[in-house]
């Protein structure tokens, strides 16, 4: 789980407007964040394997987000894959 001051400071640098929270671009640098903090539990830990299938379902999850992102606006799909710095 993310902590509550690193959340904030996400969905502050990623909202479209003063009181979202929810847009695709906050969503999907929330679900990053969590699956950078997973990735590096697996460095550790490589036999977690309930959690390998949550960090494959948060991945999918964010391809679905971007998929749709990208299909409805192309001009904040490349922004947000830049500021995250997601390949692709």
């Amino acid at each position: 789980m993310l902590a509550s001051a690193k959340k904030t400071d996400l969905i502050e640098k990623f909202r479209t407007h003063e009181s979202d929270t929810g847009s695709p671009e906050v969503q999907i640098a929330i679900l990053s964040e969590r699956i950078g903090q997973l990735t590096e539990h697996f460095k550790t830990h490589k036999k977690d394997h309930g959690s390998r299938r949550g960090l494959l379902m948060l991945v999918s999850k964010r391809r679905r987000l971007l998929d749709y992102l990208k299909r409805n606006d192309a001009d904040r799909y490349r922004d947000v894959i830049g500021k995250l710095g997601i390949r692709k």
